[in-house]
């Protein structure tokens, strides 16, 4: 970290302090309650403000922080207009392997430009550390068995050698670069576990508190440790691993008082699920949430975690706990040092941010209140993780749905249907709610020792009652970390999950981010042509249209012993609370009461959870015993790539044609054509899935013209380093709806990444694969537009949903809402974001795809301005419309005027 400059000095020299610990070690450190003494209201700020305002303090250099930033930020008032942007310093920045290798891969083309310019490659070197956890690349290929792991792991190095030989090459080129191999777990359970150091000390001595950004949304698990962190796309932080400020907009913050206790049978995934609908009601996009009260305080580290992993999925920026006793609980536990918990604790004391808040004590914009007593066993889905559904209510919902519009999340289904079986060319019978992938996944739950100890508990009583799962049911166990299996083994457990087929088939991020791996032929053959709507249970935090399976329409999220529990069942159907599970021994009925563990038999085996010799011991093993597979892996040498011919990793062209000096032209778009008109929740996985290629699509028919065989086509999150596959893939999600296209006979829309190419000529109103149009647009000379609806761009922090987006030359997307994270990264990639007012939409503006669209900004350009939409019909008529820059910051004006973020950044590392 820099040391203080000579301007921070001379303003803010009284807020340099000392601390003492317990051990009587000295700190020094800036200080907030001195800092309050100028500006009183510091003491009344949200904890995770407070947070934020230590480093803008910090790092007050006159420059890119400034004493006005320190005064704003510590006169921040619960509700006034947020217009003002804050530049966060964070402390580290943490990767997963399908965001982290574009991201290595521009740092790469970047350094390219360095060398041919003259400059010294070591002008682009990350400025504070980063991580990448390999977490995402393996896939459930093989599983029921002791050999799955193993298996599995063998396939995913032959799929990713050359993705992996890239990252060591960038092992030893970059300084501050380091690499968790695959195997050891999720990056979230692997940053709450070995990773975050709760306080840091720069060279100067000066102790600060971890902060940190991520390239995978739901980073935001960290705040259940009390971090202030959050995700962004690949682009935003390799800004800030440059040296840039991460900017965002003044927020509000919102209070969630939690009282109470849960009740007897209620698991943290129900309480999560239950604050996700929630939040999702209260429109807490963009805002940080808070946690306070004494129920927040009952809460274990593990079950804050659970709760800070899914604040993407409410819409906030964070879920933030404070740091209390039970976290200094957790760092014990996972084996931090003795030194590193006292001086943590000693700062946050000093600092006086030490303890649960309880109401009253904080200025909150608005504050939310559960009791924690009022929380029922749930399930969600099943498109949208918002969506909760009670347990008792799951069966009747699923039948309802069967039949009713895709409008209504429904599947729009001849009620007559539902309960009909069809035979298998194997002679397996499978019917509509027929669970087909049954997954204890990460990431949400695989932090939390009570509900995979749970789920192991009730396996046994299961399996000792005589129950099985049916053995087509694709089951796995892919913990999040490999402590997990070391309790589920210690508390004897894991026997009797792998007799119903819970074997650990993988440590990484499997089902919940698309790499379930394929259903058996016959039962895809038998899904597609009876279009049955079958289903997975999972335990993970995503469950948007074809992430799990392209030919699985039901997707529910669930607990780890709900997921062991409808395994048993087999159906979504069954209703847990009035049905048997199944019949055990001697034919007698056995319900979910029957197996049901108490939570006095979970916290008798909770002593096996946290053992700190066992989390040391294990993470020893990043550096010293990494295993064969990875160490087997030859990277290339040297401080410039040399870009070898893989169809894996590939230069990418954002740099191609750069100059030192912008050339920006007018802000606006002329004469462009429409590529898509699309619906409401359009998320990131609708727009870059990360799941199965399809050798008909446009990326398939490219590998396959590369000698690539199908078997070989691995996920399109594992060739994110080759833009020729993502931009091919971009709009290629199997079931995005291009609302363009005309109405099928049956009423419903046509699926898949298609269009209706509108320029004059032979091809006029053909349809086309989105990628074939955008390229003919882009041979003629004419730009393209998408119009979208609510939350576009939702789900996961995916910078190839916006590079993507470019590079098929869409200049602008213009919707009724954006999520946080997807509309930052079309400004960073120099896409304008534009939104519809209030009341106003494609729909209301009549547009059917045909018309000619021109894109407005008059003067000057500056954040959340108003631009107009001006539209030309078929017919020659006129229509225009206002609409709101979504350009929300001064940062962001230069990021868009420079052509995106990393030309901008680029500029600036050549030009020192």
């Amino acid at each position: 970290m820099p040391k203080p400059a000579a301007a921070l000095l001379h303003a803010f020299a009284d807020c340099e302090a000392e601390f003492t610990t317990a051990a009587g070690q000295r700190g020094r450190y800036f200080s907030l309650p001195a800092l309050a003494r100028r500006y009183p209201k510091v003491a009344r700020l949200p904890v995770s403000l407070r947070i934020v305002l230590e480093s803008v303090l910090r790092n007050c250099d006159g420059k890119k922080v400034t004493p006005e930033h320190v005064a704003e930020l510590a006169g921040w008032a619960p509700n006034a207009e947020r217009n003002e942007e804050i530049p966060f310093v964070v402390a580290r920045v943490v990767l997963q392997d399908f965001t982290g290798v574009p991201l290595l891969a521009d740092l790469a083309a970047m350094r390219n430009v360095a060398a041919a310019a003259g400059k010294s490659p070591k002008a682009i070197e990350p400025l504070v550390p980063v991580d990448l956890v390999v977490d995402h690349s393996v896939m459930i290929d093989h599983f029921g068995s002791k050999k799955a792991l193993d298996l599995n792991m063998r396939l995913e190095f032959e799929r990713n050698r050359e993705r992996y030989e890239f990252m060591k090459w960038g092992m030893q080129a970059f300084d501050t670069f380091k690499v968790v191999p695959p195997g050891f777990g999720i990056v979230h359970q692997v940053n709450l576990e070995y990773l975050a150091r709760g306080v840091h000390r720069d060279q100067s001595k000066v102790y600060y508190p971890d902060s940190l950004v991520g390239t995978d949304s739901h980073t935001t698990m960290i705040n259940g440790i009390g971090v202030v962190g959050w995700g962004v796309g690949g682009i935003e932080a390799e800004a800030g691993m440059l040296g840039q400020p991460v900017y965002f907009l003044t927020p509000d913050v919102v209070g969630f008082e939690l009282s109470g206790r849960l009740r007897e049978g209620v698991t943290a995934t129900d309480l999560v699920l239950t604050v996700t609908e929630i939040l999702r009601r209260e429109k807490v996009v963009g805002k940080f949430v808070e946690f306070f009260g004494e129920g927040t305080e009952s809460l274990a580290v593990p079950d804050r975690a659970t709760i800070a992993n899914m604040a993407p999925e409410y819409g906030a920026t964070m879920g933030f706990f404070p740091v209390d006793g039970k976290t200094l609980d957790y760092f014990r536990g996972t084996g931090r040092t003795k030194e590193e918990i006292e001086a943590f604790e000693a700062y946050f004391r000093a600092q006086q941010l030490f303890g649960i808040p309880r109401a009253g004590e904080i200025d909150y914009s608005a504050v939310i209140r559960l009791d924690l007593g009022q929380v029922v066993p749930s399930l969600a889905g099943p498109k949208r993780p918002q969506d909760r559904i009670e347990i008792t209510d799951l069966s009747a919902r699923f039948a309802a749905l069967y039949s009713q519009p895709q409008a209504a999340n429904g599947f729009n289904q001849p009620a007559e249907k539902l309960r009909l079986r069809h035979r298998t060319g194997s002679g397996l019978e499978i019917g509509n709610g027929d669970v087909l992938i049954a997954a204890i996944t990460s990431c949400t739950n695989t932090s939390n020792p009570s509900v995979l100890l749970a789920a192991g508990l009730l396996a046994k009583k299961a399996v000792e009652a005589g129950l099985t799962v049916a053995p087509h049911i694709k089951t796995s166990l892919a913990p999040g970390s490999r402590i997990v299996t070391g309790y589920l083994e210690k508390a004897g457990l894991l026997p009797y999950l792998e007799r119903l087929g819970f074997h650990v088939a993988a440590y990484g991020c499997t089902t919940c981010i698309g790499n379930a791996g394929d259903l058996a032929p016959e039962i895809n053959e038998t899904i597609v042509a009876e279009d049955l709507v079958c289903a997975a249970v999972l335990s993970g935090n995503r469950n948007f249209e074809a992430r799990i399976h392209p030919n699985l329409k039901a997707n529910f999220l669930a607990s780890p012993p709900l997921v062991v529990a409808y395994a048993i069942a087999g159906n979504v159907m069954v209703d847990l609370m009035t049905q048997p599970l199944a019949r055990g021994h001697g034919g007698h009925p056995i319900y979910l009461g029957d197996v049901w563990p108490s939570s006095e038999e979970v916290h008798a085996l909770m002593q096996h959870a946290m053992d700190a010799k066992a989390f040391r011991d294990n993470y020893a093993q990043v550096a010293s015993q990494p295993g064969p597979l990875w160490q087997k892996i030859a990277g290339t040498q040297g401080q410039v790539y040399d870009w070898p011919k893989s169809s894996y990793i590939a230069r990418p062209p954002f740099f191609e044609s750069f100059t030192q000096q912008p050339h920006f032209s007018a802000a606006g778009v002329s004469g462009a054509r429409i590529m898509a008109l699309f619906g409401d929740s359009i998320t990131t996985d609708h727009i870059s899935p990360a799941g199965a290629i399809k050798d008909s699509s446009p990326a398939g028919q490219y590998l396959a013209s590369l000698g690539v065989s199908k078997a070989d086509f691995n996920s399109y999150g594992s060739r994110r380093g080759n833009h020729e596959v993502m931009m091919r893939g971009t709009f290629a999600n199997v079931r995005i709806k291009n609302l363009m296209l005309p109405p099928r006979a049956d009423g419903g829309r046509e699926e898949g990444g298609l269009t209706l190419y509108q320029q004059p000529g032979p091809m006029q109103g053909e349809k086309q694969f989105i990628y074939d149009a955008a390229m003919h647009y882009i041979a003629a000379g004419v730009p393209t537009v998408i119009f979208g609806g609510e939350e576009y761009g939702t789900g996961s922090s995916r910078d190839w949903a916006a590079k993507g987006t470019l590079l098929l030359g869409i200049k602008a997307v213009i919707a009724r809402s954006f999520e946080r994270i997807h509309r930052s990264n079309l400004v960073g990639m120099g896409v304008l974001p534009l939104q519809f007012k209030p009341g106003d939409s494609w729909e209301s503006l009549g547009l059917v795809g045909n018309e000619l669209i021109d894109i407005v900004i008059a003067g000057e350009l500056t954040p959340q301005r108003e631009a107009q939409l001006l539209i030309q019909r078929a017919d020659g008529s006129r229509a225009s419309v206002a609409l709101i820059l979504r350009i929300d910051t001064a940062i962001e004006v230069d990021y868009y005027r420079h052509g995106g973020i990393l030309p901008f950044v680029l500029r600036q590392l050549l030009a020192a």
